[in-house]
């Protein structure tokens, strides 16, 4: 008999993810399909073959596997990002908002939620505009309806609207239009120009298509990528932002405890997306002014004045630590720290320790940060949370060529990956075992180790930490 080869679902994995980077997306879906006919269910395949439908611009599939990888794993904050970038692209902003604040709750530590967050909103205020210059009269029943459902009473009065030809294009200033559309703006209007040559617009190409006909697609088509952008505006482009800050400051004097806890709320959102958006510097300057700000504030305008400025030392720390700036951002840190313990804040003790242990760690001072993040441990309040503590404390054992120790703290790591059934901690993990293990020597448990761990690089999948495990 012929020998044939051996289809492994790691390797169907792997071979779909290859495809999909390369945009061949209808044949990664055949990969993907494969695959969960080898291991129905995988939760891991089913938000591949999500985000696959959703670049076919399937979003109703793609919606489909998004919720049946949440009914197998409730907690399972890929899933949950994927559905949302799913409702998002559906133009179901108000419902993509909500799960998008479900995933940061589910985990604070993953920035793409809170980016989520910020552009859902920003959306939602592109069509309907700002909330405080809507009024709602209560002459018919008010009720909460998703944009499917508006769409659905859409297509019944479809037959009294204009049509496509007849409807005029509601009309944008130019200074408008030349924002959102950007270089294309000059396209557009060389083609409305184009429209005015009626000799040029009754001839037809080679192929028997009018001149006019491509014309007008090609208007059509950037009037909708106009409307498109003023809808979904992306989170980096919000030109009412600095208005609104310059307007923030002028009032700071009149403001109600109310609107200070909303301007200090805004203003902590925006510290983080600066950082998360790598824009360090300008993240600490603001985080620096904000400081000021609140510590001229009583208790009565703040009551949580000193959780805020532990906060806040803590967001220029992290900021610091990003320009490079050690020593300075371990002296923030430890502030926070401070703050904390005066003021009995458990978590904001829990967040201290991590980020005097992460300072510690980038600067070759491995002990130190052992001592820290040990005394984080009984503070972790997940699986998931000690499965990344024990993992760290585990590589700065082996940097001081503790392997032992290491190994244990690999070991305990991979226990807590397991509860959580987190395949990328458990990848992590698995390789700081096998590390350790090469360090002592134990050549045949470490070969065992690393061949499981390249089974989990193929489930995440990564093809940088397959190439890395082969080596």
């Amino acid at each position: 008999e012929e020998s044939l080869p051996i289809v492994s679902f790691g390797s169907l994995m792997t071979e779909g993810t290859t495809l999909s980077r390369r945009g061949q997306h209808d044949k990664a879906l055949g990969c993907f399909n494969d695959a969960l006919k080898l291991r129905a269910g995988d939760k891991h395949c089913l938000i591949t073959r999500s985000k696959c439908f959703l670049k076919l611009g399937d979003t109703e599939n793609s919606l489909k596997d998004a919720e049946a990888s949440l009914q197998i794993d409730k907690t399972f904050s890929e899933g949950l990002y994927q559905k949302t970038e799913t409702l998002y692209t559906m133009g179901d902003f108000e419902f993509a908002l909500v799960f998008y604040h479900r995933g940061r709750r589910l985990r604070p530590d993953l920035h793409k939620f809170q980016l989520g967050i910020n552009k859902a909103e920003e959306a939602i205020v592109n069509c309907i505009g700002n909330p405080s210059s809507v009024k709602l009269e209560s002459k018919e029943e008010l009720c909460f309806v998703s944009r499917q459902a508006e769409s659905k009473k859409d297509n019944q009065k479809q037959q009294n609207k204009p049509t496509k030809d007849q409807k005029q294009t509601k009309k944008q200033s130019p200074k408008t239009e030349r924002q959102l559309l950007g270089e294309l703006y000059a396209d557009k209007a060389y083609l409305e120009k184009l429209l005015k040559d009626e000799d040029l617009m009754q001839s037809s190409t080679r192929q028997g298509i009018k001149v006019m006909d491509l014309v007008l697609g090609g208007i059509s088509y950037l009037n909708h990528r106009r409307d498109f952008w003023q809808q979904q505006k992306p989170i980096y482009a919000r030109v009412y932002e600095r208005k609104l800050l310059r307007q923030g400051r002028m009032q700071d004097k009149k403001q109600k405890p109310s609107d200070i806890g909303r301007s200090i709320a805004k203003n902590m959102e925006d510290i983080e997306l600066l950082l998360a958006r790598g824009s360090a510097e300008e993240s600490c300057r603001k985080a620096e002014h904000m400081l000021k700000r609140i510590q001229v504030w009583s208790e009565g305008e703040v009551p949580n004045k000193n959780e805020l400025i532990g906060n806040l030392h803590s967001c220029i720390g992290n900021a610091q630590l990003a320009m490079g700036q050690m020593e300075a951002a371990l002296r923030s840190h430890k502030m926070d720290l401070d703050c904390a313990r005066q003021n009995a804040l458990t978590d904001a003790v829990s967040r201290a320790l991590d980020n005097i242990g992460h300072v510690y760690a980038r600067i070759g001072k491995f002990q130190q940060a052992i001592n820290t993040w040990e005394e984080k441990i009984p503070l972790a309040q997940s699986s998931l949370e000690k499965a990344w503590l024990f993992h760290e404390i585990g590589r700065c054992y082996l940097e001081l060529d503790k392997a032992e120790a290491a190994q244990d703290y690999g070991r305990k790591s991979l226990q807590s990956a397991d509860e959580e059934g987190d395949v990328e901690w458990q990848l992590h993990a698995t390789v700081l075992v096998a590390q350790a293990q090469v360090k002592l020597k134990d050549y045949r448990s470490a070969i065992m180790n690393f061949e499981r761990a390249l089974e989990k690089a193929k489930l995440v999948p990564s093809e940088a930490a397959q190439n890395g495990i082969i080596a």
